[in-house]
């Protein structure tokens, strides 16, 4: 291929562990795109949570410590090494068979999931670029042709176009879509400053509903000014019932969004089934995350008796997708960038994402080091993005 280096810069997870299992190197070759592929040069990929959760081994289905990989199909799809990075920008530099060489150049946003098949409605047995094949933590990388959306909007630099990446905005999308959240309910949002919970927060208001963010201290403007009717300090709250009525004013919370788990989801459910009576649906919890504890012991006499619905969400389907691709290009959704770090730094970016201070809101993103000056060195302070 005219103009591609043999070899390429990229993060290698070697294993499960510390970050010391990511290793950079410079002399990874350079894969080949196949049948109905695209080799993307990459210029910007945002973090995402999975991508620690996998490093660290901490997929368990069962209840103990057993350091594991995501694994939803009847085999394993992680093998080490494996260049992680699910939330893919850059430009088409290669096609492979059957791909119109018209693409070439094309600048484009990927829709990370590897689907076991072509259903539009359904992703049973999901999987993703970046664990069950390589990603984005390079230089370049290979992906199917049709899941990298052209995207050309000349307002959102690269590093902005990653963090509205679909492993967090599918992942929200699924989680409202689940819960049948509908225009005028009113929604609760755990986990609020981060990709999930940001996206949540707009797409809430892109559905007609009101979210109700619940997020760390010295973030309530920024969220208010995403789209949170209200914002919680986790911090001050003992007891959540009283403080949600105090914060909203004593609506009705329809549905929760959560992305803690522990010993935060049985106070959740309380929120929602302290006043059944004046409920107009079921009490909904999805929940796709369990930052605060794999596990919660729930007396199911009050999910039954009070015939709370719950769902819970790892990944979207291809019609999720397509629909969130449309709302980015149509300018429906709004960047949130927290700054961006060389790809040689990821340890540092890893380190940042792990902290979560105090100004820490949206999304981290790594830009490879050839890329830097223009797609990185802007947003390269905290605060630095929008």
């Amino acid at each position: 291929m005219t103009g591609i280096p043999e070899r390429m810069a990229g993060v290698l997870l070697k294993g499960h562990g510390g970050l010391d299992r990511l290793e950079y190197r410079t002399d990874i070759p350079v894969p080949m795109p196949g049948e109905g592929e695209v080799l993307v040069r990459v210029t910007a990929t945002a973090k995402n949570n999975t991508d620690r959760k996998v490093r660290e081994g901490l997929y368990s289905t069962e209840r103990d410590d057993h350091v594991t990989s995501f694994q939803l199909g009847e085999e394993p799809t992680l093998r080490f090494p494996r260049i992680q990075g699910a939330d893919v920008v850059g430009r088409v530099a290669a096609t492979g068979a059957g791909v119109d060489s018209a693409r070439m150049g094309d600048r484009g946003l990927l829709d990370f999931n590897i689907y076991a098949d072509a259903r539009e409605h359904l992703n049973l047995v999901p999987d993703y670029v970046g664990h069950g094949r390589d990603g984005g933590f390079a230089d370049y990388v290979v992906v199917p042709s049709a899941q990298f959306h052209t995207i050309a909007r000349p307002d959102l630099a690269d590093a902005e176009l990653a963090t509205l990446g679909m492993c967090s905005y599918q992942t929200a999308f699924r989680m409202l879509n689940a819960a049948r959240i509908a225009a005028g309910e009113h929604v609760l949002v755990t986990g609020a400053s981060g990709g999930v919970g940001t996206a949540l927060i707009q797409l809430c208001r892109l559905l007609g509903a009101v979210p109700h963010a619940v997020s760390s201290p010295g973030k309530d403007e920024a969220l208010v000014a995403l789209g949170a009717e209200t914002v919680i300090d986790r911090s001050r709250v003992t007891d959540w019932p009283k403080a949600v009525d105090k914060a909203t004013g004593g609506v009705v919370i329809d549905a929760v969004m959560d992305l803690v788990g522990g010993a935060l989801t049985n106070p959740l459910v309380d929120v929602m089934t302290r006043r059944m009576s004046a409920r107009t649906s079921y009490p909904r919890l999805s929940i796709a995350g369990a930052s605060a504890g794999n596990v919660t012991e729930i007396l199911w006499t009050k999910i039954y008796l009070n015939q709370v619905q719950i769902f819970g969400v790892s990944h979207g389907t291809r019609a999720e997708a397509d629909r969130l691709v449309g709302w980015i290009r149509a300018g429906a959704l709004q960047p949130v960038l927290h700054r961006t770090f060389r790809l040689s730094d990821i340890h540092a970016a890893e380190r940042c994402f792990m902290d979560r201070d105090s100004d820490f809101i949206g999304k981290i993103v790594l830009v490879p080091d050839g890329e830097w000056q223009q797609h990185g060195a802007p947003f390269a302070d905290t605060g630095g993005g929008r």
